[in-house]
């Protein structure tokens, strides 16, 4: 079962991105923010192996949690992907040279969702 990690400062779109992932057969873990997430992690190194993260958050944005993580070698087949309100092409393609697998752009489907995970490399 693949564990994924929602982390968003709106608990709303945690809610819905972490009911989806559960109809897709996930287990889910959510934080606030990225320092939240960090914690997370660090609770359970090897367990989550996808993080959807939210590029703006208040404490630790999303893009400097990806960051984060892409420095860690323990996390290189961690599929990360940004759920994002941020539409600018620049933007996506800092967070995909950041290391994000996908970018998917608030707001989304159930659809939409899957195909970019799907694109991302997450098998389910």
């Amino acid at each position: 079962m693949i564990k994924a990690l929602v982390v968003d400062d709106s608990k709303v779109v945690r809610m819905i991105l972490s009911r989806t992932l559960r109809e897709l057969g996930c287990e889910v873990r959510e934080a606030g923010n990225g320092r939240e997430a960090l914690a997370v992690l660090a609770a359970e190194p090897t367990d989550v192996s996808l993080v959807l993260a939210d590029w703006n958050m208040p404490e630790m944005n999303g893009l400097d949690l990806l960051k984060s993580l892409r420095q860690n070698p323990a996390n290189v087949a961690m599929k990360v992907v940004m759920v994002t309100t941020e539409t600018e092409v620049d933007q996506m393609v800092t967070a995909l040279e950041a290391g994000a697998n996908e970018y998917v752009m608030k707001p989304f489907t159930k659809d939409i969702l899957l195909d970019k995970l799907l694109l991302a490399g997450v098998s389910f």
